[in-house]
């Protein structure tokens, strides 16, 4: 018998586990492929790409190394960040070979879960890393700083178990415990009341460590004002630079328990993570202080470097983007931030984000003027961040608990697809799309790294990405969907080249749906849901009967509705903005300007997967698989300050739960002249709830507006447009 003839005796003897593992490795290497350009080869090599197996799956380094290791000797593993795969090279074919025999198809066990693991090799293994990145100006880490014993020390030192509020402001929110020594940040005005000192003064355990910092040279003086922030796995706040009027320049923020990443971010959009290990002290001056905001991401897991030693000097942009990485389970994390109260004005060098030298300040009771309409592309870009990304990192959880009702014909379109069809959902939003066709093969991403981390909770496959730079293969996709995601573009050429992104992933005959909120909510004498929705509101509340669907709610997608208004008999549509500024639309009434601001009043009290209705009906959470994703969000540490898009408005029966709510740069006119809305309003629980507000940007389309702006894009042409609940949508055909 040749070799041929043994090999198809071979075939036919494999046994319908073999044939389905080998289908199964196949699809793996085709899916790499189409998607991630990785070429797979038949031929033994000492280098393997591991599908499944990274760090996207919520695979650690430690996990996946021990697996790989006990084929033979590894000499390199690289987890791409935010990738479902890997690469090994091992020492020797004869390894590669027992890795590739044994693992393929195995489960590999990762905490309370488990991934199923198909190994093909590949010629080589090639991977850019990017350089890194100079911390802050005036931003220093300082790893180990406190002891074991001190850290038990001043962990004790905190009570939580005491109820009386008017000795440290101990504060029971939705995503911490706090407690304020010596001076209470208070919530309804943003600062602190500089002749109201509590009776509680920083603990004495605290201030050997603050002696340490004088003797060191990181204060000059010593710290009057301590706040003290819990965190469990999972929570955070979004980004804020400390109130300038507030607090004198050097801040410390000691981290206690776990460890965590923060990430800072200029106006200039540069992002540094920096990796806080328990036990350390950051300090922050000048720059870092006035000029970057700094958040933490509301996660579980963070991408860390997998050894320990960290270069003081520089971080990589984001935790993820060098090859040495695994994954840090958060833990409770407490953190001790000691400000010194300022006694004058602020002077600092960064008027531009200073409430004391003209930036709008959050302690007034006036509305901050608005943005103006972007005037180039770097305008466009930075009017977007503030207003449309910013804003739904800050409400994603909120956000989606709204969204939960696929729309018909949505669901009509993507259920017409045919089985094994490839889908792209751009702007996935929490994935409520992804689910309704499990005969398709459906992958999301948004912009909002929040968003996509719900995603994987809830088992899709999502990623973070633009719409305007998708990381997929060119003519790679059956079928995309753009469902409210392009008015929130804010020029035409850029809302032009998210189409054409779209239409890039199209493979020729594939189809395109897309939906943008529709100037005319009023079409056919027939008025949408979302005006007839304003009469069921009142008291700042709203009125929703048990069975209301998102649709009824917000037919336009991303945009949420509090407030009720009039709608004007015989109104004139005004489509432009008159004065340069940016209108803030009163929800649930019609249009008279394209380009506006929409409120989302921020609600606490929800849990995920419920929905509130006015008669205090709660929907029944969903039951969603379990998973857990990295994602590049932002929440902020010791005081909150506020995303810009974000403003505070008293409501009865609403609260925002945030840290010491602070002066945002956000609040201060930028160079390109837009000024963004920011800063927040809290009380203590035992006072009127409150309301947070966050302002999104929209273009909202008049008829005909997007089968025009179709009609630019090359290859393609409108099958079909229709006025869908207050939105206008196209089906395109790629040629």
């Amino acid at each position: 018998m040749d070799a041929s003839e043994e090999n198809n005796v071979k075939a036919v003897r494999r046994s319908k586990e073999e044939k389905k593992l080998l289908r199964k490795q196949i699809k793996a290497s085709h899916t790499l492929l189409k998607h991630e350009g990785i070429h797979t080869t038949p031929q033994l090599t000492r280098s393997l790409v591991v599908a499944n197996g990274g760090l996207g799956n919520s695979v650690s380094r430690e996990e996946l190394s021990a697996a790989l290791k006990e084929m033979g000797e590894v000499e390199s593993l690289l987890m791409p960040p935010h990738k479902p795969y890997a690469f090994v090279t091992y020492r020797c074919e004869e390894s590669a070979l027992k890795a590739y025999t044994h693992l393929n198809g195995q489960k590999l066990q990762c905490g309370e879960s488990s991934v199923m693991l198909y190994l093909a090799y590949v010629n080589s293994v090639t991977y850019e890393e990017e350089a890194s990145v100079p911390l802050p100006e005036g931003l220093v880490l300082l790893e180990d700083f406190v002891s074991p014993e001190e850290e038990a020390l001043l962990l004790a030192a905190v009570d939580w178990s005491s109820t009386n509020e008017d000795v440290t402001a101990q504060k029971a929110l939705k995503h911490r415990r706090v407690k304020h020594y010596g001076f209470e940040f208070r919530y309804d005005n943003n600062n602190v009341d500089k002749d109201k000192p509590l009776p509680a003064g920083i603990p004495a355990e605290c201030l050997p460590v603050l002696e340490r910092c004088l003797r060191n040279g990181q204060i000059n003086v010593m710290p009057d004002q301590l706040t003290v922030n819990q965190y469990e796995s999972g929570q955070g706040i979004p980004p804020h630079v400390d109130t300038h009027s507030a607090f004198e320049d050097t801040i410390l923020s000691l981290s206690l328990g776990a460890k965590t990443v923060m990430e800072f971010r200029h106006p200039d959009g540069r992002v540094v993570a920096v990796v806080l290990p328990g036990r350390s002290l950051l300090v922050m001056k000048s720059e870092s202080r006035y000029l970057w905001t700094h958040g933490i991401t509301p996660r579980k897991f963070d991408m860390v470097p997998a050894c320990e030693q960290q270069s003081p000097d520089h971080v990589t942009p984001e935790p993820g983007t060098c090859s040495n990485l695994t994954l840090s389970k958060r833990g409770t994390r407490t953190s001790f931030t000691f400000r010194k109260i300022r006694p004058e004005p602020c002077r600092c060098a960064f008027p531009s984000a200073c409430d004391s030298q003209g930036a709008p300040s959050t302690l007034s009771p006036s509305t901050p003027s608005p943005p103006a309409l972007p005037c180039c592309h770097a305008d466009a870009a930075r009017l977007e961040e503030e207003y449309v990304h910013r804003v739904y990192d800050a409400i994603a959880s909120h956000f989606s608990s709204t969204r939960h009702s696929p729309w018909p014909r949505v669901c009509h379109f993507l259920s017409s697809l045919p089985p094994g069809s490839v889908l792209a959902d751009v702007g996935c939003g929490n994935g409520k799309y992804l689910g309704v066709n499990s005969e398709m093969i459906a992958v999301g991403c948004d912009r909002s790294s929040a968003l996509v981390q719900i995603c994987a909770e809830r088992g899709f496959h999502a990623f973070v990405s633009d719409a305007l730079n998708v990381p997929l293969r060119t003519a790679s996709c059956d079928a995309c969907i753009s469902i409210a995601v392009i008015h929130h573009f804010s020029t035409e050429e850029r809302r032009l080249a998210a189409m054409r992104e779209l239409v890039r992933l199209l493979k020729p005959g594939g189809h395109a749906l897309i939906y943008v909120w529709a100037f005319e909510q009023e079409y056919n004498k027939q008025r949408s849901k979302y005006l007839k929705d304003h009469n069921k509101e009142h008291n700042g509340k709203e009125n929703l009967t048990k069975n209301t669907s998102e649709d009824r709610r917000e037919p336009h997608g991303k945009s949420a509705i509090q407030n009720s208004g009039h709608l004007e008999e015989g109104y004139e549509p005004v489509g432009k903005v008159t004065d340069g500024k940016l209108s803030v639309h009163t929800n649930r009434t019609a249009f008279n300007t394209q380009d506006l601001l929409v409120p989302w009043h921020l609600k606490e009290g929800k849990k995920p997967g419920e929905e509130e209705s006015g008669d205090g009906v709660k929907r029944n959470k969903r039951k969603e698989k379990s998973k857990k994703v990295l994602t590049n969000q932002t929440r902020i540490d010791s005081n909150p300050g506020l995303s810009p898009g974000f403003d505070a408005s008293m409501s009865p029966g609403l609260r925002l739960d945030t840290d010491d709510a602070t002066h945002s740069p956000g609040s201060k006119p930028s160079p390109s002249g837009t000024t963004q809305t920011s800063s927040s309003h809290l009380k203590s629980e035992s006072e009127s709830h409150l309301t947070a507000v966050f302002h999104r940007y929209y273009h909202v389309f008049h008829q005909g507006e997007l089968e025009q702006l179709c009609s630019q894009v090359g290859g393609v042409k409108v099958q079909s447009s229709y006025h869908d609940q207050g939105n206008w949508c196209v089906i395109l055909e790629k040629d």
